[in-house]
């Protein structure tokens, strides 16, 4: 049998063994499969004033407060300039300002950073990831990633996947999100690392692990972190010590075209960064991307250059850093 028939075989074991749906587990029956675990939920927020108090007040009412399921809610504030901080606060949610935590690390931009500031910050044994920006947020989004980890011990990492509804002007394509994943993301991942095609949504940003697993990765530090992470677990853990749990319907804000070129742009390089720690690649992962921006002036519409530095500048494992609180 070829390799790319042995990695088709091994996928689809792994999605008919791997795969879950939130739905299997209620918050106090996770409860009673803690075992003295302790579980923290972090969110990264940046100017999410608009969604942000419903999610931290979701979690702490349901999760925290109705049942001892969550144990410790950590707002990280990404320089926000809106209340995103005041709102998650007053909610119930402990908040960390980004720049406080490891403070001898220089500041660095993007999503990664932020959450690898959180996973410092935290104090849980299970860790969940949830992203800022939902709407019509539900507790199954904590309680679907974390049933895995608590009833199944040699998991090790669970990644969230759903329907992501894109509005267009003649409707709403109820599967159009995931531009990126499906246009970037999934072709490279079938290309050099087969063994995760399985993955619905390897880009989710809804995830979470055991913190002896999630100190040992380094964090890209912007939008190349979800990606690297799946590559780097399936190289050290291997594929059966992930899984993906089905959450339903996700409705957030959509990213523009030109932020997607940028997100893109970032995945490809952390995709060549990997690539090339193997010797698959030996090219230099760091580029400009150019973008045109259409501006209206005195003369008429016309097209500015926009430069963006990407790299793939990452924070290493915690467990190699000296983490005081």
């Amino acid at each position: 049998m070829s390799n790319q028939k042995t990695s088709l075989v091994t996928v689809g074991d792994w999605v008919a063994r791997r795969s879950y749906r939130a739905e299997q587990w209620q918050p106090a029956d996770l409860v009673a499969r803690k075992d003295g675990q302790r579980v923290t939920v972090v969110v990264p927020a940046r100017n999410e004033d608009a969604t942000i108090g419903s999610i931290t007040r979701t979690i702490c009412r349901r999760l925290r407060d109705d049942v001892p399921l969550v144990d410790e809610l950590i707002v990280v504030d990404s320089r926000s300039t809106d209340r995103t901080a005041e709102t998650a606060a007053a909610a119930g949610a402990t908040v960390v300002r980004q720049d406080d935590i490891l403070p001898a690390f220089p500041p660095m931009d993007g999503k990664g950073d932020a959450l690898w500031k959180g996973l410092a910050a935290s104090t849980g044994d299970v860790v969940a990831f949830v992203d800022g920006d939902l709407r019509d947020f539900s507790p199954h989004f904590v309680t679907g990633l974390l049933g895995p980890l608590l009833t199944e011990p040699e998991i090790g990492y669970v990644k969230g996947f759903y329907r992501r509804h894109l509005d267009i002007p003649t409707g709403t394509e109820a599967d159009g999100g995931g531009r990126v994943t499906e246009l970037m993301a999934r072709p490279l991942l079938n290309m050099f690392w087969p063994q995760l095609a399985g993955f619905v949504q390897p880009l989710a940003g809804e995830y979470a692990g055991r913190r002896t697993v999630l100190t040992r990765l380094p964090f890209v530090t912007d939008y190349g972190v979800e990606i690297g992470h799946l590559i780097d677990l399936l190289e050290t853990g291997g594929l059966d010590a992930l899984a993906q749990v089905d959450l339903g319907v996700r409705h957030h804000r959509h990213q523009s075209t030109h932020a997607l070129g940028v997100m893109s742009a970032q995945i490809l390089l952390t995709v060549l960064d990997r690539l090339g720690r193997t010797g698959r690649f030996t090219g230099e992962p760091v580029m400009t991307l150019t973008q045109f921006r259409h501006v209206v002036d005195g003369v008429g519409v016309g097209r500015e250059l926009v430069h963006h530095n990407l790299s793939t500048v990452e924070r290493p494992p915690l467990v190699s850093v000296a983490v005081t609180r």
